[in-house]
């Protein structure tokens, strides 16, 4: 029997659902619930979400898992958040309640204001303080667009009434009843605000986008201590030891903690990271640079440690605190090595913002399926896409194209085209993307003089398919490896909150729980991979065209 404090509970708050999973020490599953989270769409290149609906779902989850585990919250050591990302939350900070509903990552509504913001060479400015460019697929400009656009909520900003979070600041101030407003470095550099040199909310920035820093949560290493949860939600308080974005919790599941580790998340868009240690090397290939998980020194295992405590709104800073980085190190016990942070990580990041969501458009658009996992079955009917290639430009295209006004295009039809086909080349428009972004990356690094990328480790509800999977692979002409824990975004967010609780020494130990459940060889010469994606090319040039 594991003890009680072996396990950790991982909220994982996804864009089509909440889901909540125990884990144990080992990094095994010992039960899951998840609920789906219903999508909002007022009007064409609109997504938004009901932020108590969230809050709601999540919660249930929780619960929901604690109780299939045979688990009270007592047993839990501690509580790990992973979210969605750039999603943007704004709420009363008196009531807790929603001011409007989260606009979501996908929405491209704030586009007039990137292009305004383009216009006023700001560009270079923002790529080189935050890694990012310019796009409404980041948090600022929702944000600027939610103060511009709805009526009385710039000033109750600028009164101090309000206060904004990407979905991890939003799960923490209703799981504490309000007590703390904090973030991490992560969820924190994906809003377009934050400068990742040095940790901190850029007042540069804030300016430009004429944004009130009152609206702001506290930054803290993605590893520490982010208060406990009221008692009353889940039986008994438990801390919050750890929050990531999505993908950086993913990267970090996969264990890829050295640079040139690469992972790619196969969910409703698609996610490629590539660990780039301490080197914030920007790109000249159309993919941004993101803060990967930062540790507390304890959590590297080299001795030395690192106590924080969160800011809670409202309350004055104790002495000793970082302003800026929004967290307050505690002076060392007797014994203590000095307190310290593990230096800043970086990732190298390329964003497909229609991945998975491909095969929910077959199914509720199209209905040419009646659920998700028919279609490999369906696909594997046919021996090929026929010649149909699909760039599946819902909301314009992301990394490395970043054409906000590109449509989704089916291409090469013919008499004898059957839904099958439209199924096939709809899986292979996602291994087409994602293999766009690896050469892109692939060239940044060669021109940085670094180590390709060796091998992709993949994770993801769409990297159950082997179809899928096998194509990618084909593409890279690199292995493509899928783990034995397919949930890695939750397992990375259970072993940040691991390692700040205690129950993990250090990444060694994270490195060794890793385990591979299949690898994907390439079977394609580079000749006929190389056609392939000039074919692809040739069908991103269609949709973009005009």
């Amino acid at each position: 029997m594991a003890s009680p404090t072996d396990y950790l509970l991982a909220l994982d708050q996804g864009t089509s659902s909440s889901r909540s999973i125990v884990f144990d020490r080992g990094g095994r599953i010992v039960a899951m619930a998840q609920r789906e989270l219903p999508q909002i769409y007022p009007q064409p290149g609109w997504v938004e979400h009901d932020p108590m609906e969230i809050w709601r779902g999540q919660l249930a989850t929780a619960r929901d898992a604690l109780a299939k585990a045979g688990l009270k919250a007592a047993d839990v050591r501690a509580i790990g958040i992973t979210n969605q990302r750039e999603t943007t939350v704004l709420w009363n900070r008196r009531t807790g309640q929603p001011v409007h509903h989260a606009i979501v990552w996908q929405d491209r509504r704030a586009e007039p204001l990137c292009a305004e913001l383009r216009g006023r060479g700001m560009q270079d400015v923002i790529q080189r303080k935050t890694g990012l460019v310019i796009d409404a697929y980041f948090s600022a400009t929702k944000l600027r667009w939610l103060l511009d656009e709805v009526p009385g909520l710039r000033a109750q900003a600028e009164a101090g009434e309000l206060a904004f979070g990407t979905v991890d600041s939003w799960l923490i101030w209703q799981l504490t009843g309000g007590r703390v407003h904090a973030t991490d470095v992560t969820n924190a550099s994906r809003t377009m605000l934050f400068d990742v040199h040095r940790n901190a909310w850029d007042d540069e920035l804030l300016g430009a986008l004429d944004i009130p820093a009152a609206l702001l949560p506290q930054v803290q290493p993605s590893s520490s201590f982010f208060g406990e949860t009221d008692a009353a939600l889940l039986g008994a308080a438990v801390p919050i030891g750890g929050v990531a974005g999505d993908q950086q919790a993913a990267l970090f599941g996969q264990a890829c903690f050295d640079a040139g580790m690469a992972k790619n998340t196969y969910g409703t868009g698609c996610f490629l990271l590539m660990h780039t240690g301490e080197r914030f090397q920007p790109s000249t290939n159309g993919l941004v640079v993101t803060s990967a998980a930062q540790l507390a020194a304890r959590a590297v295992g080299n001795g030395a440690a690192l106590l924080t405590t969160p800011l809670a709104n409202g309350v004055a800073a104790p002495q000793g605190t970082d302003i800026q980085h929004g967290f307050h190190a505690r002076a060392p016990a007797p014994g203590d090595a000095a307190a310290a942070v593990a230096a800043a990580q970086y990732a190298m990041e390329g964003s497909v913002f229609v991945g998975g969501a491909v095969v929910q458009w077959l199914r509720d658009g199209l209905r040419a399926i009646k659920g998700s996992a028919e279609v490999q079955a369906l696909a594997e009917s046919v021996p090929d896409a026929g010649g149909v290639m699909m760039v599946p430009a819902f909301t314009g295209l992301g990394a490395p194209y970043w054409n906000a006004d590109a449509r989704g295009t089916i291409t090469g039809l013919t008499r004898g085209t059957t839904v099958a086909h439209i199924a096939r080349a709809a899986l292979e428009s996602i291994a087409y993307q994602s293999a766009a972004l690896l050469a892109a990356m692939s060239r940044d690094v060669e021109a940085a003089g670094g180590t390709p990328v060796a091998e992709l480790r993949v994770d993801g509800g769409a990297c159950v398919n082997d179809l899928l999977m096998q194509f990618q692979a084909d593409l890279l002409g690199i292995p493509v490896v899928r783990p034995a824990v397919v949930e890695t975004t939750a397992l990375g967010a259970a072993f940040l909150a691991g390692l700040s609780s205690g129950v993990y020494a250090g990444t060694d130990e994270l490195s060794a729980l890793w385990k591979a459940e299949r690898r994907f060889l390439p079977t394609l010469s580079r000749a006929q991979a190389e056609a392939a994606m000039a074919r692809w090319e040739h069908a991103v040039r269609q949709a973009t065209a005009g």
